[in-house]
């Protein structure tokens, strides 16, 4: 069981950068999948970036490579999602997530996200 809370969303200009955190508590959370997922007026919610915090190992949308980077620090149960040159259609009301794996990640099981955070809002201007 692990519960998220995100922050530091607001707003931003095109060229600037934000970074988002997602906090985490419960015992098992090094062991999970966090996921970064968004949501814009009228679209689905897609996935955004992704971390294993036991490894490392981070996954990025097409759309963010290069731009954004997820990272972590284990030791205060955060992770983070740094947003370099962001751009308008970054607006997005953006969610963390627990997952066991990040497969769950990779392969849009976004049902398999059992653990989501309230969200926050990222607005991103000319």
């Amino acid at each position: 069981q692990v519960q998220l809370v995100e922050s530091g969303g607001g707003s931003v200009q095109a060229g600037g950068s934000l970074r988002l955190s997602c906090a985490a508590s419960g015992s098992a959370y090094s062991a999970m999948c966090i996921g970064w997922f968004r949501q814009a007026p009228g679209k689905e919610r897609e996935g955004v970036a992704a971390i294993y915090a036991a490894r490392f190992t981070t996954y990025y949308a097409d759309s963010v490579k290069g731009r954004f980077t997820v990272s972590q620090d284990n030791a205060k149960n955060t992770v983070y999602l740094q947003m370099n040159s962001p751009k308008p259609e970054d607006t997005a009301i953006y969610y963390c997530a627990a997952a066991r794996s990040c497969m769950s990640w990779v392969s849009h099981r976004n049902y398999e996200f059992n653990h989501w955070g309230q969200g926050t809002q990222v607005t991103v201007s000319s």
